[in-house]
């Protein structure tokens, strides 16, 4: 691996950089909150070689979403439903418009 390929990785939010502490920390929550989301399997987490549980950017963003909605008294179950559904939302819109537009191109 060369020192770009380790420093492309800095901008892939995929990549699993953030251990559980540090995840944790950074969305302003407990690791057993993360726990707890992976366990409604909203989200999984990869392991290190040691098995450790290691988060992406991506993930923390939903995290984060799901987060927000147990502070405003969610239980964690529904937040994490909620957050799916809306995801699933967002692709279903996202689809109908590429659907619409090759149906119908602009002349």
């Amino acid at each position: 691996m060369t020192a770009d390929d380790s420093f492309a990785r800095l901008d892939d939010d995929d990549y699993p950089a953030y251990t559980i502490g540090r995840a944790a920390e950074m969305i302003g929550a407990s690791p057993a909150f993360l726990r707890a989301i992976g366990e409604a399997r909203l989200i999984t987490p990869l392991r290190s070689e040691g098995g450790h549980r290691r988060y992406s950017r991506y993930q923390l963003r939903i995290a984060a979403r799901v987060r927000e909605l147990v502070d405003q008294d969610t239980a964690i179950e529904d937040a994490c439903r909620i957050v799916a559904l809306q995801d699933q939302l967002e692709e279903a819109l996202a689809l109908n418009e590429q659907l619409r537009t090759a149906a119908h191109p602009a002349a």
